[in-house]
């Protein structure tokens, strides 16, 4: 039997790091637009809950859902499709009941 004593207690040296680059190679293009994708999504889920800002749910819904859609396509690691999906629903609902509520344009 081989005495594997790591995978029971992680060593010290080997702290936990949040990070988007589990891989180990650096994808700036892709973590900003997994971060910019979860900020619309978040943008746009909040502020459904007051129906006279549907233009900011209807405008930061569809550019969140559109960005994170090409966000999702060139991700390279799972952190940052995780972040993707998470903005793309939060833009998606925010978009929908944006336009619900009154649309892209104030009401005359």
């Amino acid at each position: 039997m081989v005495a594997v004593p790591h995978v029971l207690q992680p060593s010290e040296r080997e702290r936990f790091r949040l990070t988007l680059n589990t891989d180990g190679r650096s994808h700036p293009v892709e973590n900003v637009l997994a971060i910019a994708t979860l900020a619309c999504g978040v943008v746009a889920f909040v502020s459904t809950f007051w129906t006279s800002a549907h233009i900011i749910a209807s405008w930061f819904g569809t550019l969140g859902f559109g960005m994170g859609l090409y966000s999702q396509y060139i991700s390279a690691t799972t952190p940052q499709r995780s972040l993707n999906i998470i903005g793309l629903v939060g833009s998606f609902v925010g978009a929908a009941l944006g336009i619900a509520h009154g649309g892209f344009l104030p009401h005359p």
